[in-house]
């Protein structure tokens, strides 16, 4: 078909147009090809004088084969120290990430961010985000710039390899979430200045000031669920210890 493989029938085609002496156009335009498809068959296979039709598609098919990767070996199943399977759990911080970055992360600051939360430790080197994630050390840098202006990560430093580690704190979506109420404070006092500016009486100033008005009582409730929640939390760490 026009556009796919040529085949042992389309080179039988191209032999006859070369013994009749057509011009590479021609027998294109008799097998609905590209000339630039003939002209390559021709040549790769001995050129017009030398061209025989079982000759190249046989040659064809060794370079084909020779291609194809060959299969790797399937790994016996692995399972880490607590019996998990490495990919599931995989799989769980990918689809964890993916669902992080709905929310307004990148995508790459969730995935570090995932890896993180997955990780027993709860701490990683930046050379341990590169080889996990398989992505480049200014991917990881990027993310975990992101991550430490949002307070959702801490670097300390690890003496034995002489490098950084990045941890998640315990308490990460608290933080995060008061970071939300934060913005949320800035964005209601902007929306009043902007009120003021424009004139509380005019339509644009009524809509920026109960836009602000939302948003600081929205705040507010967000940082009592948020203490809230974490004294729950608190004596619940209590009572199981």
């Amino acid at each position: 078909m026009p556009g796919g493989r040529l085949t042992r029938q389309d080179r039988q085609h191209i032999a006859a147009g070369l013994a009749e002496g057509l011009t590479y156009a021609e027998i294109a335009r008799r097998l609905a090809r590209p000339t630039s498809t003939i002209t390559r068959e021709i040549t790769r296979n001995g050129g017009p004088g030398d061209y025989r039709p079982d000759q190249a598609h046989q040659a064809t098919e060794r370079r084909a084969r020779r291609r194809k990767p060959a299969p790797s070996p399937t790994a016996p199943a692995a399972t880490d120290a607590h019996g998990r399977d490495p990919k599931a759990v995989h799989n769980f911080e990918e689809r964890f990430a993916a669902l992080m970055a709905k929310t307004g992360l990148p995508r790459m600051t969730a995935r570090v961010l995932a890896c993180l939360y997955a990780t027993d430790a709860g701490s990683l080197t930046a050379a341990d985000l590169v080889q996990r994630l398989h992505v480049s050390p200014a991917s990881i840098s990027k993310a975990i710039s992101d991550l430490e202006g949002q307070e959702l990560i801490r670097r300390e430093r690890d003496p034995r390899r002489r490098r950084d580690r990045y941890v998640i704190n315990d308490d990460v979506w608290y933080r995060a979430w008061l970071a939300s109420a934060r913005m949320n404070a800035i964005l209601a006092d902007a929306a009043l200045q902007g009120a003021e500016t424009l004139g509380t009486a005019t339509p644009a100033g009524v809509r920026l000031e109960d836009m602000s008005q939302f948003l600081q009582h929205v705040g507010q409730d967000m940082i009592q669920a948020a203490e809230h929640w974490r004294q729950v939390f608190s004596d619940r760490r209590t009572a199981d210890r």
